[in-house]
């Protein structure tokens, strides 16, 4: 079973440690304490398994956006709450992908009654595109947005029964 609980400073901490293999480095925060402010600014809350262990976050609104989307018009769409999310490093690839987005999708219907979802992902992160897509997101648009000073490309995604 998959929790979801506020977040506090010793989970922002952890989550900001995570390092991400190769090709997803671009999600690896640096561990500093502005990275773990961030994760306490009231956007994010903590994913948690049936044993109370930190295995996510989720986040919605500013802090869900990518910069490079303001340019692309894609948050005009006000019907819409703008979501991120992260797994634990250790956990990704194994197939619990779907079942994490679901827990996510719930959360947003939950806290945000009718709205759609948004949320944008890296063109290679291919795997994780599926486990959008099984979880009823549709692709929508693409866009680049710089990360680490490079140029990235990203993919739109939205499901807009809620």
């Amino acid at each position: 079973m998959i929790s979801v609980s506020s977040m506090n400073e010793e989970d922002a901490a952890a989550i900001a440690a995570w390092r991400y293999p190769h090709p997803y480095e671009l999600y690896s925060m640096d561990g500093s304490e502005e990275d773990a402010a961030e994760l306490l600014n009231g956007d994010y809350v903590s994913v948690k398994d049936a044993e109370g262990r930190v295995i996510g976050f989720f986040c919605t609104g500013i802090s869900a956006r990518v910069p490079g989307g303001y340019a692309a018009g894609i948050y005009e769409d006000e019907t819409l709450v703008d979501f991120g999310l992260g797994m634990k490093p250790e956990l990704t690839g194994q197939g619990q992908g779907s079942r994490f987005v679901g827990a996510g999708v719930d959360y947003v219907r939950r806290t945000f009654p009718g709205k759609g979802v948004r949320l944008v992902v890296a063109s290679f992160n291919e795997r994780a595109i599926r486990a959008y897509e099984k979880a009823g997101f549709e692709r929508t648009c693409v866009f680049d947005s710089p990360v680490h000073g490079e140029k990235t490309r990203f993919v739109c995604m939205v499901r807009r029964d809620g």
